[in-house]
């Protein structure tokens, strides 16, 4: 594990209230950053998450929609006028959306209503707040780490419509990458299999999620945390770039 001194540094990480978010926010405030905690208003886990990390640092909470252009835009710039400046957005929010695995051939099961709420909330939210934090960003020379997905690469994922918006992650972290620039570096993680409650998993996919990887293990929360945080605030001359962050699974 790499240690960062992050005093006078600040962070917002959208979708913090539990799994990889919450570990990101977790480590960053460890490390001295101030944090701005998002979750959906609604979502009771959010406060208790605030609660919880307030016992290692200084932790504002800052819920919103990030699926919602008005909310969005109003929690980002809450955010960063509470921490008073921001040097690190984690794009984490995101959603299957879904409870069941969806195979690519049943068309008839992805309606156009569900492709648009997936695209909203693992797409457009990412390109929504990058865009919303931009000019603070700037002023910091900070960076931006987006939420990829192995479905990206020609794996299958919970539904063809998540596949097709972490592939759109992909595309948008290098085009954000290039309109930033030099001023704030982006980048993307793309993790495989996380041990942590995103959706029930029938028990063959669970099973072939630590049998394919090359490491033969599911990643914890922390794994992926590890290398936001390095790319947040290490990998100087890093931008543009998806890291798998997958035990070896996209090549195995």
């Amino acid at each position: 594990m790499i240690s960062y001194n992050l005093n006078g540094k600040a962070a917002l990480v959208t979708g913090a209230a539990s799994g990889v978010g919450f570990a990101t926010a977790k480590m960053l405030v460890e490390a001295g950053a101030a944090v701005a905690l998002n979750f959906l208003p609604d979502d009771a886990r959010g406060p208790q998450a605030v609660t919880d990390l307030r016992e290692y640092g200084e932790v504002i909470a800052a819920p919103g929609n990030v699926a919602e252009s008005a909310s969005a835009d109003r929690m980002i710039s809450n955010a960063v006028s509470a921490l008073g400046r921001l040097d690190l957005l984690v794009n984490n929010a995101g959603s299957p959306v879904v409870q069941q695995v969806i195979p690519p051939e049943r068309l008839d099961l992805m309606t156009e209503e569900l492709w648009n709420v997936l695209i909203q909330v693992n797409l457009v939210s990412v390109f929504r707040c990058s865009k919303a934090a931009a000019s603070a960003l700037k002023a910091s020379r900070g960076a931006i780490v987006n939420l990829a997905s192995v479905a990206a690469f020609d794996l299958r994922g919970s539904t063809i419509g998540y596949a097709a918006a972490k592939a759109g992650v992909v595309n948008l972290t290098k085009n954000l990458a290039r309109a930033l620039s030099p001023e704030v570096r982006v980048n993307a993680v793309s993790p495989g299999f996380i041990n942590s409650p995103w959706m029930p998993w029938p028990e063959e996919t669970l099973r072939a999620g630590v049998e394919k990887p090359l490491l033969k293990c599911i990643a914890e929360p922390a794994d992926i945390a590890e290398l936001i945080v390095y790319l947040g605030f290490g990998a100087k001359m890093v931008t543009g770039a998806t890291v798998p962050v997958d035990g070896g699974l996209t090549i195995a």
